[in-house]
C-alpha cells in the first residue's frame, strides 16, 4: 500500500541495516547475485530475498535474470546520486568510526560509475585549473578546450549530449566535502582510466587502486600527484 508520505517510504527502504548493507555493496555500479549479497550482509538467503524484493519494488534496485540466477544492481544514476547526497549527512568522524575501510574509500572509489574520493576531487580540480571545465552559475560546464581534450581521449561528447542523462554535474563528495565530476562525462572519464589500467577496482569493495602507470599518467597529463 502506497501512503501519502512517499518520502517516509523511501527513507524506510534505507533505514534497515540489512538493506543498507545490500545497497552499499552495490554502490560501485556492478551487478551481484542474491547469494553474494546475502553473505555480504550476514543474513540467510531467505532473509536477503525479502529485503531484495522490497528494494526492487521500491525502485532502488533492478533485477537481471541470467539462467537460474538473478543479479541485482543499483536501478540507475539517480539512485546513486541520492545515496551520495545522503552520505553527505555523515560527519568525517562518524564515517571513520563506522567504516574500517574509510581511508581506502576516501582516497579513491567508484561513486556508481564515476571516480570519487580524493582522486576524483583532484582530477576535477585539475580540469578546472586547466580551464577544461568551468563554473557557470554554480554548475560545472564543459569548455571548448575541454571538449577537444575529451575528444582526444576518444570520448564522443556530441553522442553523450544526445543521451537522456546529464552530460556532467558536480557531485559533492561526502568524504572530501568538495565537488567531483559526475554525469555521463564523468562516467566516460572513469571508463577511460579503467581501460588504460590507470585505476583498478579493488575486489569486493568500491575502493580504487591507482596503478604505477596511473600515477605517472595522471601526473603528466593533469598534474595530479600525492594520491
Amino acid at each position: 500500500m502506497i501512503s501519502r508520505y512517499r518520502l517516509a517510504e523511501i527513507a524506510a527502504l534505507f533505514g534497515d541495516p540489512t538493506r543498507a548493507a545490500i545497497v552499499t555493496s552495490l554502490w560501485d555500479g556492478r551487478a551481484r547475485a542474491a547469494g553474494e549479497l546475502a553473505r555480504g550482509a550476514g543474513v540467510t538467503p531467505a532473509t536477503a530475498s525479502e529485503h531484495l524484493s522490497r528494494l526492487v519494488s521500491g525502485g532502488v534496485l533492478r533485477v537481471e535474470p541470467c539462467g537460474r540466477h538473478r543479479y541485482f544492481r543499483i536501478a540507475g544514476p539517480g539512485v546513486a546520486d541520492a545515496l551520495e547526497t545522503l552520505a553527505q549527512l555523515l560527519s568525517p568522524r562518524a564515517t571513520s568510526e563506522a567504516d574500517g575501510a574509510s581511508e581506502p574509500l576516501a582516497r579513491a572509489r567508484m561513486c556508481y560509475d564515476h571516480v570519487a574520493g580524493r582522486l576524483g576531487v583532484s582530477i576535477t580540480k585539475a580540469l578546472l585549473a586547466r580551464r577544461l571545465l568551468k563554473w557557470r552559475e554554480q554548475a560545472l560546464t564543459l569548455s571548448a578546450p575541454g571538449r577537444h581534450w575529451f575528444g582526444r581521449l576518444g570520448v564522443d561528447v556530441g553522442a553523450l549530449e544526445r543521451g537522456r542523462r546529464p552530460l556532467l554535474r558536480g557531485c559533492l563528495d561526502w568524504t572530501e566535502r568538495r565537488e567531483h565530476l559526475g554525469g555521463v562525462l564523468g562516467a566516460a572519464l572513469a571508463m577511460h582510466l579503467l581501460e588504460r589500467d590507470w585505476i583498478r577496482r579493488e575486489r569486493g569493495t568500491r575502493a580504487l587502486l591507482v596503478t604505477r602507470e596511473g600515477r605517472t599518467g595522471l601526473s603528466r597529463t593533469l598534474g595530479v600527484r600525492h594520491i
